[in-house]
């Protein structure tokens, strides 16, 4: 049962309402189930489209969070860190190389299909290999804001 509603939720999250406002059905008071529908994408620190599913601010879930993310054609994140938090990336779509250490030196290219872990506090930049194909992800954070503990991470011109 607890697959289903994994498999149902994350279904869910990749099918965006036709209206171009976040729908949010049920109370966000810890006793009921809340749906989040979320229409068009919004900006991340990280200068990529999200959408934002679980979250504080969307659904009151206190520790964790769960959104969408779009790397464009070409495109690439900033260079950023998760400020004592951890990350859980699933690649839906498309082949990804994630630069990350001190100096972005080392480097993995992940495919769709791939589960991801990043730990807390080590700064990583993702780029879409593909000039033609969007890279899309699912992304679980054990951290219910967020986009508040996301620190931009100077890198060399």
């Amino acid at each position: 049962m607890r697959n289903t509603f994994l498999l149902s939720f994350v279904f869910m999250a990749l099918v965006a309402p036709a209206a171009s406002e976040t729908l949010i059905i049920g109370q966000k008071d810890g006793k009921d189930i809340v749906t989040v529908r979320v229409g068009e994408a919004t900006q991340s620190k990280q200068s990529l489209p999200i959408f934002p599913g679980i979250s504080t601010k969307t659904a009151g879930a206190k520790g964790l969070s769960l959104l969408k993310v779009v790397i464009p054609p070409g495109g690439k994140a900033e260079a950023h860190t998760h400020k004592g938090y951890e990350s859980a990336i699933y690649l839906l779509q498309g082949k990804v190389e994630t630069r990350y250490g001190e100096h972005l030196e080392k480097s993995v290219v992940n495919v769709a299909g791939d589960f991801i872990f990043i730990p807390p506090d080590v700064p990583h930049q993702p780029v879409n290999l593909s000039d033609s194909e969007a890279a899309i992800a699912i992304v679980a954070r054990n951290d219910g804001n967020e986009q508040e503990h996301v620190i931009l991470y100077p890198t060399k011109k």
